[in-house]
C-alpha cells in the first residue's frame, strides 16, 4: 500500500476543510469530479437506476448515493461520518476591547476540546458569512489564509500552578489576541468584509470558528506516524468517501453520509439525529417507484457502518485502556463496542464487519472502555433513532483525540479505504438477525 501517498492525500483533504462548511464543499467537489449529480432538497428529484447523486443540508452535511442497476435484493449499504471537529466559535459580537489598546475575540467552546492544546500556536478563522447583496441574502464561505490570531499562555512567573493541574477559564484564558494597537474596534468585521469584497454593513450573520494553522506532518524515524488537526473525524470522512467513490455494487444502493454537529450532540436539523437520512432514503425510494412495504423490507435488510475515530493505547498512560480490549496505531481498523449502547455494535454487526475485513485482508482490532470508566458516544446510535437498521461502529486508532493537533498511524487510513471499499463492493444479504451472506 502507498501509505505516504494516501497520507498526503488525506492532508490535502483536511487542509481544504478548515470548517464543517468547507468539508462539505470539498466533498461536493470530489463527488462532482466523479460524476455525481446534485439534487437540491427544495427541488424535484429525478433519479434512475445506475445513477450517482448527492444532496446537502445547511451546507454542512451531505448524503451521496449510488443506485445499482439490478437491485434484485433491494436494500441500502451506508457509511456515516461527521464533518465537524472540536474548536471555538466566535461570538456574533466579537471584539473585546482592552486592557489598553489590546483587542481580543470573544469565543465559546464548540464540543469538548483539550483547551491547553490551543495555546501559543498560530490561528485563523473559517466558516460562513451571510451577506446582503442586491436585495438577496447570500451565503459566502470564508477562510483567511494567514496567521492572524494567537491565544498566549500566561508566563509561568505569573502562574506558578500551571504545571500542577491548572484549570483554564474559557471566558478569561481562551480569548485569542487580535491586535495590540494596529487595529481598532470594528476592524474584525471590516477584515471579514475586505476578505469577501463587500461592505461591513452587508454582513447580517456569521458562523466562524478558530482554525489551527499548524501544518500536517509525517514523522518518526521510520515514518510511522501522521499528525495534523481534525483527524477526528476527517480521517474517517476522507477514507469512507474514497472507498464509497471506488465501490461498485449493482445489487444495492450505496450511501455516504457526512453529518454536522456530532461534537455537540447531533440534535440539529443537519445532525445524525435529524430527519436528513430518513428524508433522503424516502425520496430515493419514491423516486424508484417502490411501495411502502418495500421500504420497510429494505430497511430491515440494510446495514450502516458508523465511522468515527478510536482511542489508541497511550504510551504514557496504558492504565487508561482496558487490559485486553485495547488498540494500537498501524494495526488496523477498530470495531468499538459498549454494553451501555454508546456504540451500535453487537455480536451480529461485529461478525459481519469482521468478515468484511477478513475478506479484504485488513487487520481488525476490538475496543471497549475500562469497566470503571465512561466513554464517549458517536453518531451511529443517534442516526438509528431516526432510521433503525443493523449497524457497527468502527474507527481508526489515534492519540490526543480532541486536541487541536492529533496523532495517528500512517498505515490505518489505507486499511480503512481497503476495508470500506470491499464493503461497498459486496452485496450483503441480511436475513433478519439470523444470518448473513456476503457476495463479493
Amino acid at each position: 500500500m502507498k501509505f505516504k501517498e494516501i497520507s498526503e492525500e488525506l492532508f490535502s483533504f483536511i487542509e481544504k476543510s478548515p470548517s464543517m462548511f468547507h468539508t462539505i464543499l470539498t466533498t461536493k467537489n470530489i463527488l462532482e469530479e466523479n460524476g455525481f449529480t446534485y439534487l437540491p432538497e427544495g427541488k424535484v428529484w429525478n433519479i434512475q437506476k445506475g445513477g450517482c447523486y448527492y444532496t446537502t443540508r445547511n451546507h454542512s452535511s451531505v448524503i451521496a448515493f449510488k443506485i445499482g442497476n439490478k437491485l434484485d435484493d433491494y436494500h441500502f449499504q451506508l457509511s456515516a461520518v461527521h464533518s465537524d471537529s472540536p474548536t471555538y466559535k466566535i461570538k456574533n459580537v466579537s471584539e473585546l476591547e482592552g486592557p489598553s489598546e489590546y483587542i481580543r475575540l470573544d469565543v465559546e467552546a464548540y464540543g469538548g476540546m483539550i483547551d491547553s492544546s490551543w495555546f501559543d500556536r498560530p490561528l485563523t478563522i473559517a466558516g460562513r458569512v451571510l451577506i446582503k447583496e442586491n436585495n438577496k441574502i447570500e451565503n459566502r464561505l470564508l477562510y483567511i489564509d494567514k496567521d492572524i490570531l494567537m491565544i498566549p499562555n500566561v508566563a509561568i512567573h505569573f502562574n506558578r500552578e500551571v504545571n500542577n493541574g491548572y484549570s483554564y477559564n474559557r471566558q478569561v484564558d481562551l480569548c485569542p489576541l487580535f491586535s495590540a494597537g494596529e487595529l481598532k474596534k470594528g476592524d474584525f468585521d471590516k477584515m471579514i468584509a475586505d476578505e469577501l469584497n463587500v461592505d461591513p454593513s452587508q454582513i447580517l450573520g456569521k458562523d466562524l470558528f478558530l482554525v489551527n494553522r499548524q501544518q500536517p506532518v509525517i514523522w518518526g524515524y521510520r515514518d510511522e506516524f501522521i499528525s495534523c488537526p481534525k483527524l477526528d473525524d476527517l480521517q474517517c470522512a476522507f477514507a469512507s468517501l474514497k472507498a464509497f467513490i471506488n465501490g461498485k455494487n449493482e445489487h444495492a444502493i450505496n450511501i455516504y453520509c457526512c453529518f454536522d454537529n456530532e461534537e455537540v450532540g447531533s440534535n440539529t436539523k443537519q445532525g445524525a439525529m435529524s430527519t436528513f437520512l430518513y428524508d433522503v432514503l424516502r425520496r430515493i425510494h419514491t423516486g424508484l417507484a417502490k411501495t411502502e412495504d418495500e421500504f420497510f423490507q429494505a430497511i430491515a435488510k440494510s446495514f450502516l457502518v458508523s465511522c468515527d475515530n478510536a482511542h489508541a493505547l497511550h504510551p504514557n498512560h496504558p492504565e487508561k485502556s482496558d487490559v485486553i480490549n485495547r488498540n494500537y496505531m498501524n494495526k488496523g481498523i477498530v470495531i468499538k463496542e459498549s454494553a451501555n449502547q454508546k456504540y451500535t455494535t453487537d455480536a451480529f454487526s461485529r461478525a459481519l464487519f469482521t468478515e468484511i475485513c477478513n475478506k479484504a485482508q485488513v487487520p481488525v482490532q476490538y475496543f471497549a472502555n475500562r469497566s470503571d470508566m465512561v466513554g464517549g458516544s458517536t453518531l451511529g446510535n443517534l442516526s438509528n433513532t431516526q432510521v433503525s437498521m443493523h449497524a457497527v461502529d468502527i474507527g481508526l486508532p489515534q492519540l490526543a483525540m480532541h486536541s487541536s493537533y492529533e496523532t495517528a498511524g500512517i498505515k490505518d487510513t489505507a486499511y480503512a479505504i481497503k476495508a470500506l471499499e470491499h464493503y461497498f463492493n459486496s452485496n450483503i444479504i441480511i436475513e433478519e438477525a439470523e444470518g448473513i451472506m456476503i457476495h463479493d
